[in-house]
């Protein structure tokens, strides 16, 4: 995975969208085999019912979420574990939430300064579409609409101070 480091001041806000999507891509690509792409249409979130967080506390405070179907977590978890999907449903959660890890990881460290400067939480996942996220974010979240093996992947970052 590439360094393609950038500020970690307020200055660089504007790199981050395509630091972020840089960083997801990496990651799926190497642990999943996968890349992500953008699609050409807009996807419909309906049915986007896993949601993975990961927190950062330190020089850069908010979270980073990663919603999708079950289906394409249970893909994740397989490709993972090297297994199929329908034997790999049990372990989505971890999958999961493993890969947001992973993604809020490469992005910190695409970003001079927070790699050691900026912690993350364990991974929480939320499973079923009907909730709503109230963050203490300072501004819109900055948020990406990808897809993984036709399906739709949304990955958010917010940011508080």
């Amino acid at each position: 995975m590439s360094t393609g480091a950038a500020p970690a001041s307020g200055l660089g806000r504007e790199s981050w969208g395509p630091l972020l999507q840089l960083a997801a891509q990496e990651v799926f690509d190497t642990m999943l085999g996968s890349g992500l792409t953008v699609p050409l249409e807009p996807a419909p979130e309906g049915g986007l019912d896993i949601t993975a967080m990961v927190g950062l506390a330190g020089q850069l405070c908010g979270v980073i979420t990663i919603r999708c179907s079950g289906d394409s977590a249970a893909v994740m978890a397989a490709r993972l574990l090297g297994t199929e999907p329908d034997q790999a449903s049990h372990e989505m959660w971890d999958a999961i939430g493993e890969i947001c890890n992973m993604v809020a990881g490469n992005f910190k460290n695409k970003i001079s300064g927070l790699s050691h400067g900026c912690m993350l939480s364990v991974p929480t996942v939320i499973t079923g579409g009907d909730y709503r996220l109230h963050s203490l974010a300072d501004e819109e979240a900055l948020q990406l609409t990808m897809a993984f093996v036709g399906s739709p992947v949304i990955i958010s970052l917010q940011v508080h101070s």
